[in-house]
């Protein structure tokens, strides 16, 4: 009887139409990113691509915020799937990038996943793999995309979704952090003409973000359910392909 309640409850709830909007922004904006390793000079794709990662970071904070802390088997399936396809992606990740010096970004997620669940849930279990995570973070900084403030940045908007807009500040610090402010600062300083943008749009991107989750409310784009996941590897390859067709 619980799990039919629980069915009917799910079947009721009305999809977040702002939620899944957000999503395929982010992905538009990654896609954008990736854009700039096709073989053409296109490094001012690198401002709009500072939204992805936040962005993504955002949605997994309002699926967060929206489920319920006693119910954990959501939020079990969710890191099952960033694990299974943070496997899955790094082949063609590392076939698509040159010379990567990190993995994919999901394992970061998936790492900011847990920290974000152990804050949020009170069981020992939860909190003894957020810390666990925080560990592995640290140790492994320079192997994942972002580093250890990426694996921050969930927890960061989780903290802020249901707060004033200026909150957004607090994430758009550890978002800019994570995109390694000190390389950006550099490059700004020797006139490069997207750092100073980029370091802007990361500041901003949380803001953004959280805007875009309040006001968009009437929107109904196409829902992004789980096989969205399958989209992170196959745009490496087809963006492969491309490279292959160009050059």
């Amino acid at each position: 009887m619980h799990l039919a309640m629980h069915m009917t409850q799910r079947q009721l709830k009305p999809r977040d139409g702002a939620l899944d909007l957000l999503k395929w922004l982010a992905l538009l904006s990654m896609v954008l990113d990736h854009l700039r390793y096709v073989g053409y000079s296109v490094d001012l794709l690198y401002v709009p691509g500072r939204l992805a990662f936040p962005w993504f970071c955002l949605a997994m904070a309002a699926n967060l915020a929206r489920a319920p802390t006693v119910n954990t088997q959501g939020q079990w399936r969710y890191l099952g799937w960033l694990l299974l396809f943070s496997a899955v992606s790094e082949v063609p990740y590392r076939m698509y990038i040159p010379d990567p010096d990190t993995l994919n970004v999901l394992p970061t997620l998936a790492l900011g996943l847990l920290v974000a669940r152990g804050w949020q849930t009170r069981g020992l279990q939860a909190r003894l793999l957020a810390v666990v995570a925080l560990l592995l973070a640290v140790v492994f900084w320079s192997r994942l995309m972002f580093g250890f403030f990426g694996v921050l940045l969930p927890l960061a908007l989780l903290l802020v979704i249901r707060r004033p807009w200026y909150f957004a500040l607090l994430p758009g610090l550890v978002c800019l952090a994570a995109n390694q402010w000190q390389v950006l600062y550099y490059a700004a300083r020797l006139g490069n003409p997207a750092a100073l943008p980029a370091i802007v749009t990361c500041l901003i991107a949380p803001w953004l973000g959280l805007f875009l989750l309040r006001h968009a409310k009437g929107v109904k784009p196409p829902p992004m359910r789980r096989w969205a996941y399958a989209l992170y590897p196959v745009h490496f390859l087809v963006l492969l392909l491309v490279r292959q067709f160009a050059v």
